[in-house]
């Protein structure tokens, strides 16, 4: 089994995704979204995949015992030899889950490295999220910090049933830029801050009484906040 391993928290809008990226292609880490997990079974045919995707079209959750064994499948496949560790995202998302994954790594000889916690107010994070819009390239503008050289608009829906729709094209090019479909709606954007709230945030102290939590402020520079993150993975690994 590979020997870093570190877990990567925030609340919407905090730049896991950035971050994560960044630090995966340096250390060589397997990044494992639980998430993308889940909705890789929809390939599989084998008695684990088929009870979660029958969970989940049951409208029901995923639970613990059956998230944990998701989670080990994915840690015990061959792969994991063509990396030097893992880093995991949106896991644990309660205390129990924590507990496994500490007992788990132990029974293999590892432990959890670092948990990195991207810290960010709640309100900057709502405006990273909702004013967020990327072109086909893949690069990111802001309506609230970023938008030079974008023209936003904000359209109304027929008959005004629904609120309006913030619109934005780059000015230079014509092209319409575009928008996540869980950032569009404001409600959605704040149902993932909460669900930050209530989920992951209360698994914080358990790292913390493990000695295992590192914050950084995610309000500064992308660049800022990599330099950060990887120098704490370096005295991580030592």
């Amino acid at each position: 089994m590979t020997d870093l391993f570190l877990l990567i928290m925030g609340v919407q809008g905090a730049g896991k995704g950035t971050q994560a990226a960044y630090i995966c292609k340096a250390y060589n880490l397997l990044h494992i979204s639980t998430g993308d997990l889940f909705r890789a079974m929809k390939t599989r045919t084998d008695p684990l995949a088929k009870h979660v995707i029958a969970t989940i079209n049951s409208g029901a959750l995923v639970d613990d015992e059956t998230t944990n064994a998701v989670l080990q499948d994915r840690l015990e496949q061959d792969d994991l030899k063509d990396y030097a560790g893992v880093l995991l995202d949106g896991y644990p998302r309660n205390e129990a889950q924590a507990q496994w994954l500490t007992g788990y790594l132990n029974s293999k000889g590892k432990a959890v490295n670092a948990v990195l916690v991207l810290e960010l107010d709640l309100y900057s994070a709502f405006k990273r999220s909702f004013g967020r819009v990327t072109n086909a390239d893949g690069k990111a503008f802001n309506l609230y910090s970023n938008g030079e050289g974008v023209q936003w608009g904000f359209e109304k829906s027929p008959e005004n049933v629904f609120p309006p729709r913030l619109t934005a094209t780059l000015k230079e090019s014509g092209e319409t830029l575009k928008r996540r479909v869980d950032d569009a709606d404001a409600f959605a954007v704040i149902g993932r801050i909460e669900k930050f709230l209530d989920e992951t945030r209360p698994v914080l102290p358990y790292y913390e009484s493990l000695n295992l939590l590192e914050k950084v402020d995610a309000d500064q520079p992308i660049e800022t906040v990599r330099k950060q993150l990887f120098s704490i993975i370096d005295k991580r690994k030592q």
